[in-house]
């Protein structure tokens, strides 16, 4: 009976999806994620209908003072990045010994005869403002005759482990990891990966270890897009187990996770893999992206994915979503797969909302569905981070299915952005259900830049944290439409949220936006296949550096320029655009409390206090310490709606929490003094 109603379910489920997708309307254009064997990623232009909607500027054209950019490093060509969303860990940041490095192939300008298949890095111990750049670390020596050493390096990954208490740039280490053309999936294919470790204050002192791929045994390393290295110098890449030898794709149902364990004493690696469980619904190919990360102390730690392996009903056959494994153990062990359902009915509400009533009009024929019943979905790549207290937070791309696993990529003519936004993801309780909640951080108003015949790149959205690990910064491409309607001549944008303080950054107008990081200096609409370091650099006084690169090219196969942008900061001053509250609560059956307005305040707080019958209130107001720092004589209100207020004027900047006591229930509050 059981399977029975399960399957009337499932079937009206469908139904219902059918229709909603076929409500939209049918000349919106849309992007899907094509497959390919010659690179991580390579997605072509989905099948669309031509658009009614003239492409306009955004209604806000967002600038700010041009940065400083200086060359770095250069590459035989400009793969090193990945792209159509295979960025890679290629910018890394240590606070600790104020040191940056940034990983790529060899070759270019700097590196006269140098071949592309070797490995090397630049670096930066002083925050970013003076370079040695081209230091080699990784050299391909496997000649055997072909088209290409089978060792050589392709698509690198890499990540600084700085010692705990070291504070000599010297004593610290950088763990690197790169796919190589070794054949072992196939002839002239891939199938290999080269990793090491280099010393930072030994140029000589490399290592150089090689693993293929076992068909036999139903392995086949690919191009790893996840890879993290941990504050306990061990590192991780999560890579999808895929079969190319048919030339086409037979995904294998897992991931190879490779884990490299360090061994202080001798300063070397050891190294194991597994693979792990990622099945798939019967419409996905594969998950269209993969990555991994540690929370700051090593011990918790996610793998994710997008996908759609049904375990969301509302998405099944529909939209992609995140799925996740944890670790609280430094990796140890790993939980089974968990979804973060962003659709439906236990979907996330802010992703719910983006959309005004009208932009819902323009993307779907009438009648329109309820938000909860739309498909929203995630787009083909994304990035992950873990706070101080072990939570997960996504960056990516979200907007609306119109086929399967498709997004709606038109312009709304009412808002004039298109119909997808950036989002902050984000965990309160180690990515169980209920703890998800988004945090827009800016609308984009293109998609997808098309470099050459088969070179595509989306937006590239990538995540940043501070190094204690309480502010999350997301950056993404975007193109200005009067420049060009595709993302091809793109800008960086990014915007910072403080996990503590639940605010956002405002713009340099102090408006609720985003900051284009490259308006006005050398790459402004050729800041081509950006990376965002995976933490930033601070200097004690509330500034919040965040290490940017990208290319320079004339065409992707040819000698590629790196270039480092020195100078994007956000100040702590700079977060004050109040977000969501800490957790939505249950309904309150007798008391309700509003946030305090202003928030932040200086001088006055108000708020209301709502009541189903009249009762005495008792308010106290506490620190971060869990201190009382105040209490409100106790007052007696009538049923109903009662304005309150708190005289903040002499406490000191800072979080504080007001809680009110009413009958038997007590309600808190986050409020922030300036």
């Amino acid at each position: 009976m059981k399977r029975a109603l399960l399957f009337i379910m499932t079937m009206v489920f469908g139904f219902a999806v059918m229709a909603q997708n076929a409500a939209v309307k049918s000349n919106i254009p849309f992007e899907k994620l094509n497959l390919s064997e010659k690179a991580s990623y390579a997605p072509q232009k989905g099948v669309t209908t031509p658009q009614e909607y003239q492409i306009q500027r955004p209604a806000v054209y967002k600038s700010t003072d041009a940065v400083s950019i200086i060359n770095i490093g250069t590459s035989a060509n400009a793969y090193s990045y990945g792209y159509g969303g295979g960025q890679k860990s290629i910018l890394s940041a240590n606070n600790d010994i104020n040191t940056i490095t940034h990983f790529h192939r060899m070759g270019g300008e700097l590196d006269p005869g140098g071949y592309s298949g070797d490995l090397g890095y630049d670096i930066s111990t002083d925050g970013g403002m003076t370079w040695t750049n081209m230091v080699e670390c990784y050299t391909a020596t496997n000649n055997a005759g072909g088209e290409y050493y089978t060792d050589a390096a392709r698509y690198p990954n890499h990540g600084i482990y700085n010692p705990a208490g070291n504070t000599d740039p010297n004593e610290a280490f950088i763990a690197f990891f790169a796919p190589t053309l070794d054949g072992t999936n196939g002839a002239n294919s891939w199938g290999g990966y080269g990793w090491g470790r280099a010393k930072i204050g030994g140029v000589n002192d490399t290592t150089k270890h090689l693993v293929s791929s076992v068909p036999a045994d139903n392995k086949f390393q690919y191009i790893p897009d996840g890879f993290a290295v941990t504050s306990t110098g061990d590192f991780w890449a999560a890579d999808l187990n895929q079969d190319w030898r048919s030339g086409s794709l037979v995904y294998k149902d897992g991931m190879i996770i490779s884990h490299g364990i360090w061994d202080a004493a001798s300063e070397t690696y050891s190294f194991e893999q597994e693979i792990i469980d990622c099945e798939v619904a019967s419409g996905v190919q594969r998950p269209a992206h993969q990555k991994i990360e540690f929370s700051p102390d090593g011990q918790i730690g996610y793998i994710a994915v997008l996908s759609d392996d049904g375990s969301v009903p509302f998405s099944a056959d529909m939209s992609y979503y995140p799925i996740l494994w944890r670790t609280e153990d430094g990796g140890q062990t790993w939980s089974e797969p968990f979804p973060v359902a962003i659709a439906g009915e236990d979907g996330i509400v802010e992703v719910q909302n983006y959309l005004s009533d009208t932009e819902l009009g323009e993307l779907y024929n009438p009648p329109v569905p309820p938000r909860d019943q739309i498909p929203f979905t995630t787009a083909f790549d994304f990035d992950l981070s873990v706070d101080a207290w072990g939570n997960p937070h996504i960056g990516v791309v979200i907007g609306v299915s119109v086929d399967a696993y498709t997004i709606a990529t038109g312009i709304s003519p009412s808002s004039r952005y298109a119909f997808t936004s950036v989002f902050l993801l984000s965990s309160t309780d180690k990515g169980n259900e209920g703890s998800w909640y988004g945090h827009e951080m800016g609308r984009p108003v293109s998609f997808r830049g098309t470099f050459g015949t088969d070179f595509d790149e989306d937006i590239r959205t990538q995540i940043c944290r501070s190094h204690d690990g309480t502010k999350m910064f997301v950056a993404w491409l975007d193109t200005d439409t009067t420049v060009s309607p595709e993302n091809s001549a793109p800008d960086i944008w990014v915007r910072g949220f403080d996990l503590l303080l639940n605010a956002a950054t405002a713009n340099e107008t102090g408006d609720d936006r985003p900051t284009n990081v490259t308006w006005g200096s050398e790459g402004m609409f050729q800041s081509y296949f950006f990376i965002m370091s995976n933490e930033t650099i601070e200097d004690g006084t509330g500034n919040y550096t965040i290490p940017f690169t990208y290319q320079q090219f004339e065409t992707i196969d040819m000698p590629t320029q790196y270039k480092y942008i020195q100078d994007f900061m956000f100040n702590q001053a700079d977060f004050i655009h109040v977000g969501i509250d800490d957790a939505p609560v249950a309904k309150q059956e007798f008391v309700s409390v509003s946030q305090t307005m202003p928030n932040p305040a200086n001088s006055v707080a108000r708020f209301n206090v709502t009541l189903a019958e009249a009762a005495t209130v008792n308010v106290t107001v506490t620190n971060m310490m869990g201190q009382t720092v105040q209490a409100l004589p106790a007052n007696r209100l009538q049923a109903g709606v009662n304005e309150m207020q708190i005289n903040v004027s002499s406490l000191s900047s800072g979080v504080y929490f007001y809680t009110v006591e009413a009958g038997k229930e007590a309600v808190t509050k986050k409020m922030i003094v300036k």
